[in-house]
């Protein structure tokens, strides 16, 4: 193609028409890169407007940096600017689904954002980790829990949650609460819990079991504590201690701690926010003997920008071993922070790799 045919090309193409109109909407959906000084810019930067002839248009920064392009200092600039404007964008649009009695219309939140509601369903993901519906679902799912957690009936709660009806409520309930609401408000008072206290060289490790599978692992110096960690958890619910059968359980676990090897299929019950299971979705995925970093499981999630969320996600996961949390090491390579201590952190890591 002639610079005459490109330059054509390019201004009959809508894409320079948001170009030149340094149109925001069109942020996140291309950005465009000048052939003669090897830059690529968002199609709402303020840089100085290139020649159509030498722009040619790529589908987002990773590919025109693939084909030799950098940011301008300009863009760079352009970009920090658009982060801080994304995240207060987005904190807008959560104050207004927070405050909603029903979760707003895509467009809608769209719309109040001045964006596309294609853009606007990216940059709320990027930011949050959810989209508008999954954080919607997730803000409903605090509300239940702090509703009943403070003592309130459960149909005080389900409307206060922004429920209509108590058909859609109990529809949603368990997977909400994983159990039933009366339950739940009486800290799974009803519900049967088996456990059982054991050693492995990791110290004091204490496993416990609902009707849905296991719902806890902990690891600890002292098993005492482990039991009163779980009580902590399950204030109200019948703990029974362990008897022979279900001290097969525990010397399952036990032996995956000792030669990961063998694997660890066990059926659990997950209990967590909408993006913390995702979260610990990704985590069961890591092979044993790999590790990835904060960062790798924010994107692999699509939640690129949400690395700080996703280690307090791996903090607040109470299926050790299960979950694989110690499997998530820093971007240099290093260990940080394990809820059972870096030195276990350590240590199953050791053996995985062997």
């Amino acid at each position: 193609m002639t610079r005459q045919s490109n330059q054509i090309s390019i201004e009959n193409d809508p894409r320079w028409a948001a170009v030149v109109a340094r149109d925001t909407k069109a942020d996140g959906q291309f950005v465009y890169a000048v052939k003669t000084t090897g830059i690529y810019c968002n199609p709402s930067s303020l840089a100085r407007l290139p020649n159509p002839k030498n722009v040619l248009f790529f589908d987002s920064a990773e590919q025109a940096q693939a084909a030799g392009y950098r940011p301008s200092k300009r863009a760079t600039r352009d970009q920090s600017d658009l982060a801080a404007q994304h995240a207060a964008t987005v904190a807008a649009a959560c104050r207004r689904i927070e405050q909603a009695e029903a979760l707003p219309a895509l467009s809608e939140l769209a719309d109040a954002a001045g964006l596309s509601s294609f853009h606007f369903h990216r940059v709320f993901k990027a930011v949050t980790g959810l989209t508008p519906k999954g954080y919607a679902a997730a803000h409903r799912s605090r509300r239940v829990r702090q509703q009943l957690s403070d003592g309130n009936s459960v149909t005080d709660a389900l409307y206060e949650a922004g429920f209509n009806s108590n058909s859609r409520f109990y529809e949603a309930a368990d997977q909400l609460l994983g159990m039933k609401p009366a339950d739940y408000r009486a800290a799974g008072q009803n519900n049967d819990i088996r456990f059982a206290v054991g050693q492995c060289s990791l110290g004091a490790i204490l496993v416990a079991q609902s009707e849905r599978g296991v719902c806890a692992i902990l690891l600890g110096d002292d098993p005492h504590q482990l039991v009163c960690d779980l009580q902590d958890k399950f204030r109200r619910a019948n703990l029974i201690g362990a008897d022979p059968e279900f001290e097969q359980l525990i010397a399952q676990v036990v032996g995956f701690i000792e030669a990961p090897a063998i694997g660890l299929d066990l059926p659990l019950d997950v209990q967590g926010t909408a993006f913390q299971e995702r979260v610990w979705q990704a985590l069961r995925e890591i092979p044993v003997g790999s590790t990835a970093s904060y960062a790798e499981i924010a994107q692999a999630i699509g939640a690129p920008q949400a690395v700080r969320a996703v280690a307090q996600a791996c903090g607040a996961n109470s299926l050790a071993v299960a979950i694989p949390c110690h499997r998530v090491v820093r971007s240099d390579g290093n260990l940080s922070g394990y809820r059972w201590g870096v030195e276990r952190k350590r240590q199953l890591l050791e053996r995985e790799s062997r």
